[in-house]
């Protein structure tokens, strides 16, 4: 979408009716050729994250939805431009200064018109007197956290650790508004938020070996005492088992779950390593080791943690089934 770009696309393969879709780029200018490119692949995940964001005649900026989570972002921009429902433009941007507003001009967006379809292959610009507001109209709060004293920090600093708990409080929120109880590793419970230990929040599981479900499996029970989170409902189902990853090995969260998969029977269930979204490379390789295999894992960047969690807040989620969850977390494994 930029004429000054001179790479190009090829798409191998594309898997319906959801992705993922299969490619290759290169640059003739710099003497490239497909012959000796490696393919690369968009998410499903990432095609779901932006078309949940598309709305008749609505612009919108595809790097603003996938933040730096995705290194082929652009080439999905261009594959959609290309085809003739879709339109791209520049419209207005309020700039706020002061108390002083004016309109700028804006940053090029995507735009769906159904209704006026261009020739497919070309990429269309069309004028567009909207004017968009650059302020994001969700964002996740925390209240006042304490760290308690004898946390143990080791390698982490203390804004890291710090950033460890909101995301894990984050994790509560979304599970207590989607009817869980949550499971918070023993060495965390002691966590002040709100002036209250996170222990003693209302559907923080105390004592594992009081949750149905698992309480006869001691093995499992002993495995799981240091796992991030892990989500319970109805005592009959375990929707997620959750690693937080925050600037630390991968390989320490997987190998938890691993032990816990090992020592628990045979359920259907979610592992997830959530990580800041700059980190889904790395997490991609580690989950895709082959004694992690079996784990069949999500990844659930912190970006779509913040964005479901400011969801919950903001529109109080009620009667979504637990497959909800899907649309926030990516299956990486190959």
């Amino acid at each position: 979408m930029n004429p000054s770009n001179k790479g190009l696309i090829k798409i191998e393969t594309v898997s319906l009716p959801e992705g993922p879709i299969r490619i290759k780029r290169c640059d003739p200018s710099k003497g490239e050729t497909f012959s000796n490119k490696k393919s690369i692949t968009i998410s499903s995940h990432m095609i779901w994250r932006l078309a949940n964001a598309i709305r008749r005649n609505q612009p919108i900026n595809v790097d603003r939805i996938l933040g730096a989570s995705y290194n082929t972002r652009s080439v999905l921009e261009a594959l959609i431009a290309n085809t003739p429902q879709f339109h791209f433009c520049y419209p207005g941007r309020i700039e706020s200064v002061n108390s002083n507003e004016a309109v700028k001009k804006g940053h090029k967006h995507l735009l769906w018109n159904p209704d006026s379809p261009h020739e497919n292959g070309v990429i269309n610009q069309v004028d567009t007197e909207i004017v968009i507001s650059e302020v994001p109209t969700l964002e996740a709060y925390y209240d006042a956290l304490v760290l308690p004293t004898n946390i143990e920090v080791k390698e982490l600093d203390i804004d890291i650790k710090r950033r460890h708990a909101q995301i894990q409080i984050a994790l509560y929120f979304i599970g207590k508004q989607l009817g869980f109880r949550t499971w918070i590793a023993q060495n965390d419970k002691g966590i002040l938020y709100q002036n209250k230990k996170f222990g003693e929040f209302e559907g923080v599981i105390a004592k594992l070996d009081d949750e149905v479900l698992i309480k006869s499996h001691h093995d499992a029970v002993k495995a799981a005492l240091l796992i991030d989170c892990i989500w319970f409902k109805n005592g009959r189902l375990m929707p997620a088992v959750m690693e937080i990853e925050h600037s630390t090995g991968i390989t320490s969260g997987l190998t938890r779950m691993k032990n816990f998969y090992d020592k628990f029977p045979p359920f259907p269930t979610r592992y997830v390593v959530v990580a800041p979204d700059e980190d889904r490379n790395k997490v991609v390789q580690e989950a895709n080791k082959s004694q992690f295999s079996d784990l069949q894992t999500k990844f659930f960047p912190y970006s779509a943690v913040e964005e479901l969690y400011a969801l919950c807040q903001k529109r109080k989620l009620k009667g979504v089934t637990e497959e909800f969850l899907d649309c926030y977390m990516e299956t990486i494994v190959n």
